[in-house]
């Protein structure tokens, strides 16, 4: 079985890219737009990983998390964002890993890796 891989972002080109890549790599996605949607997604698909972006409408990438570890889910998160200078409060947030965008495909597939192995 594939493993399952969820993609939380607003920007429908930087969800479109995430899927195509990691599908051409074996791995399931699934993708939701905003936290809230996320929450829902984590309940139905129980994903393997999380990548999540921090700005998004409805609800943000911090409140997503925060939410998600008070329901004691400790899924994988690696975060794609603008904010690089925020590596601290990332780690006091419970997400495992970033990347800055624009990331380089091949670095992400190392971390995802790194969390669940290869697909």
């Amino acid at each position: 079985m594939a493993k399952k891989i969820l993609v939380i972002d607003d920007e429908p080109h930087i969800v479109q890219l995430l899927k195509s890549r990691l599908q051409a790599n074996g791995y399931e996605v699934v993708a939701a737009s905003n936290g809230k949607e996320g929450l829902e997604r984590v309940e139905q698909e129980n994903p393997d990983l999380i990548i999540l972006d921090i700005l998004m409408p409805a609800m943000d990438g911090y409140t997503f998390v925060r939410r998600l570890r008070k329901a004691s889910r400790e899924i994988p998160v690696i975060v794609l964002t603008g904010q690089g200078a925020m590596q601290d409060l990332f780690a006091v947030e419970g997400i495992n890993d970033y990347m800055v965008k624009p990331f380089k495909a091949e670095e992400l597939l190392e971390k995802i890796e790194k969390y669940i192995g290869k697909a």
